[in-house]
Formats: structure tokens, C-alpha cells, sequence
């Protein structure tokens, strides 16, 4: 038998997207075929990690197979709850806020106390339901300590983690991931994690999927390349950590926050191989098109990931981002018009400018336009837009996004009276003047 290995250090990657991989950390570690032994190498456990039920169709199945230390019942215990501080899940009934508008947010201060990944978790919206996983909620993690001998998983959704203060580490059953402004981070339902933040004190959004997985959306009509190109997803390679210390296992269950006591690492995974897994993303590398003639294309084109619901072409959820990109095309108004939709839109701005709304929407705030509620360019912007030279011009040194879903997003209780909700959002619209002259054709 190898010697206990300390804490995992490894930090690499495979390249692709929805492919099955497999990795090992010692060799031999991993059976192949007719060779699958009875026993396997170094005293391993065989366990699957199914992602989806055994019987989904070939293309949506997922599943990986871990060769561990300790099979993952060594892992658990009596689990008892604990306070979940302010995470909430959907629906969220008991705390559910009327509250109906425009919203936009201020970033969450750091805060001074010292505060885990699970701990600095603040959700702001919910909606759907976490029980028929259907819908999603929205929480910013504002983190001050790294998890020490603590540990997390969440059986209630997959979770996408945006980074946008300093570099997030999440060690993983899978092995390490690290994620910096401008990356981000997905999670599957059920995988447990540590979360470190090597260079002090980080903030980021995110989002937690209840329903089906993220994937990449069809790409339709513009072919084969562009967008998100799956060769640019990153998955860690195997590495273990063979530590028998106390430790504690917080699980999100339920809507529920638990935590169980255990004796060991649950990140003992020496070999895996399969197709459900962690992985990450440089949002930079991705591909926007836009048009090269007239008119401005729906928001859409700039999909990253999509959650499929049960309607066709209408996403649980769709990861959208707007990032550094040329601004060129005919005689047209660049940025996004003003529009109603029927999903609703949750936005963060990562880094740089916002080119709609060019005040009062900094780097780590937020907004929420629920479906139907009108929105698109601050007063400035339209200004700008109307009457700037039709020329290229290049957006750079931005990246914001939006986290979009079919179902309405519940305010928190906690969100709404956030001392950083900007009560005067409504007035970033106030100078939109009444323009209309009937017996002028003339555009003003």
C-alpha cells in the first residue's frame, strides 16, 4: 500500500465538453475490461456516482465510476440539522416577499466575520421548486476563511459558481479546480467539495440549477463552431487526500442544511472514470456572434449553458453572458432594446462597464427583471446609442451576465431589505422624454 498522501496539490485538466473521461492518481488504479479484478489495486472500493436515472436514454445518462479509499457510507453518519443561516430554497413560501418592480442591488459588503463558502451564502431569489426539480435560486457567496476539515455537498441542485472577487479552489471527490474573475465553476448535484480562497477574502454569484443539468445549447443554424466550443471545458484530473482527521460533512437536502461528523477526507478518490464530473469555464474564450449587416440579435445568441425544461426551446434555465465583443452593423442601435419577456432575468456584472446601464450598475451588484416587466437602456445609454457615430466600436474590459429562467424569482426576505437595494432604480429611465411628433417624419 502507498503511504497516506497529504492534502491534494494537483491541478490539471482534460479538455471537452459531455465527454467520458478517465483519470488516476496512482497507476494501475483504474480496472480496464477483461482485467477488472476482484479486488481492486490498492485496497480500493468500486462506487458509482449516477447523475440520472439508470434507465435515461443513452445520450442523457450519466454516471461516473469512483475507486476510493473508503466507500462514501464511511462518509456519513447521523445527520442533524443546523441553522442554514441565509440560505433559502423554492418555493420558499413562508418568507415569500410581495414585492413587484425593477430592482437593482449594490454589491454585498465583504463581511468582517470569518465565514466559509457555506456560511457567506446569501440566496436572494428562488423560484420553482427544489422538491420536482423545477426552476433555480440565486445566492452570492461572499467567503472570508477557507473550509478546514469541512466539507459540502448539495443533493437539492447542480450549482454554477461565477467568480467575481479573487480566485475560488474547490477540491473535489473529482480532484481540483480553481477558478478566477472571468472563469467559472459547475458542481453536480451530490459531489462533495471543499471550497479555498487562496488569495483572502472573495465574492461570487451563483447559481443553483434544480432541474435538468446544464448543456450546451443547440446551436442551430450557425453549424458546428462558435459560441461555447466544448474543447474549452475543463475537467480536473484524479487526486486524493488520504487524511484520517475529525471532519465535518454539510449536506443541502431538502431546503434543509445538515452536517454530519466523520473521521476521515471524503475526497479520497484515487481513480474515476465516467461522465459526470465538475468542471470549468473561461468565459473570455467564448465565440459571440452578432450580426454583420443591420438589426440587433435577440440576447439569446449569447447563451453559454442551458437547463432543458420539458418545453421545447423554453430553458429551465439559461446561462447568458456579454462579454468583450465588436460592436459592428448598419444603421442600427446597438445595445439591447427595451423589451418584456416571459422569462425572468437575473444579472451580475463581473468586471468593467455594463454598456445598457453605464451608472449605478458596478462590478458585483446585481438586478432583477421578473418576467414581463419591461427594461432594457438607462436614459444615458439611449442618448448614446441614438446619436454616436455609426462606426466599429469595440466593448472591452467587460464581462456581465444573467442567470434566466421560465419561472418567476422570489424575492428573499432577507434580499429585500438589503441597505444596498437601490430604491431609485426606477429612475435610471426618468430622462426617456416623450419624442413623438406627428407632424414630424423626421426621425428627432
Amino acid at each position: 500500500m502507498p503511504k497516506p498522501k497529504p492534502p491534494m496539490t494537483a491541478l490539471a485538466y482534460m479538455s471537452g465538453f459531455g465527454n467520458s473521461f478517465e483519470t488516476e492518481a496512482l497507476p494501475n488504479a483504474l480496472p480496464i475490461g477483461r482485467n477488472s479484478p476482484q479486488k481492486c489495486n490498492y485496497g480500493l472500493y468500486a462506487e458509482q456516482l449516477s447523475g440520472s436515472a439508470f434507465t435515461a436514454p443513452h445520450g442523457k445518462n450519466e454516471r461516473s465510476w469512483l475507486y476510493r479509499i473508503r466507500p462514501s457510507v464511511k462518509h456519513s453518519g447521523f445527520y442533524r440539522a443546523v441553522d442554514p443561516g441565509l440560505i433559502r430554497s423554492a418555493p420558499n413560501a413562508a418568507e415569500r416577499q410581495p414585492m413587484l418592480g425593477q430592482m437593482r442591488w449594490d454589491p454585498l459588503p465583504m463581511p468582517l466575520k470569518r465565514l466559509s463558502f457555506v456560511e457567506g451564502l446569501t440566496t436572494i431569489t428562488t423560484a420553482g421548486d427544489s422538491d420536482t426539480q423545477t426552476g433555480m435560486a440565486t445566492h452570492i457567496a461572499c467567503i472570508t476563511r477557507s473550509m478546514q476539515r469541512e466539507y459540502f455537498s448539495n443533493a437539492d441542485g447542480e450549482l454554477l459558481i461565477v467568480a467575481q472577487q479573487e480566485r475560488l479552489r474547490f477540491c473535489t471527490e473529482f480532484g481540483v479546480i480553481e477558478i478566477e474573475p472571468g472563469e467559472i465553476c459547475i458542481i453536480p448535484r451530490g459531489i462533495i467539495f471543499r471550497c479555498e480562497i487562496p488569495d483572502g477574502p472573495a465574492r461570487a454569484y451563483i447559481c443553483e440549477n434544480y432541474g435538468g443539468p446544464f448543456t450546451l445549447p443547440n446551436r442551430g443554424p450557425i453549424g458546428a463552431n462558435c459560441l461555447a466550443n466544448p474543447r474549452d471545458f475543463l475537467t480536473p484530473v484524479a487526486a486524493y487526500e488520504d487524511e484520517d482527521a475529525p471532519a465535518n460533512l454539510f449536506v443541502k437536502w431538502g431546503g434543509d442544511v445538515f452536517v454530519t461528523e466523520i473521521g476521515q477526507s471524503p475526497l479520497d478518490v484515487v481513480a474515476w472514470h465516467g461522465n459526470y464530473y465538475p468542471y470549468k469555464y473561461d468565459l473570455r474564450r467564448y465565440a459571440a456572434v452578432g450580426s454583420i449587416s443591420f438589426d440587433h440579435p435577440d440576447p439569446s445568441i449569447f447563451t453559454v449553458l442551458t437547463s432543458p425544461s420539458g418545453e421545447e426551446g423554453t430553458a429551465n434555465i439559461d446561462f447568458v453572458i456579454f462579454p468583450e465583443r465588436w460592436m459592428v452593423a448598419e444603421n442600427t442601435f446597438r445595445p439591447p432594446w427595451y423589451h418584456r419577456n416571459v422569462m425572468s432575468e437575473f444579472m451580475g456584472l463581473i468586471y468593467g462597464v455594463y454598456d445598457a446601464k453605464p451608472e449605478g450598475f458596478v462590478p458585483g451588484g446585481f438586478s432583477l427583471h421578473n418576467q414581463m416587466l419591461p427594461h432594457g437602456p438607462d436614459a444615458a445609454a439611449f442618448e448614446h446609442a441614438s446619436n454616436t457615430a455609426l462606426k466599429p466600436v469595440k466593448l472591452t474590459g467587460t464581462m456581465a451576465f444573467m442567470f434566466e429562467t421560465r419561472f418567476p424569482q422570489r424575492v428573499t426576505a432577507h434580499a429585500a431589505k438589503l441597505p444596498g437595494l437601490q430604491k431609485n432604480y426606477i429612475g435610471c429611465w426618468d430622462g426617456l422624454q416623450k419624442r413623438f411628433n406627428p407632424k414630424k417624419k423626421q426621425a428627432w
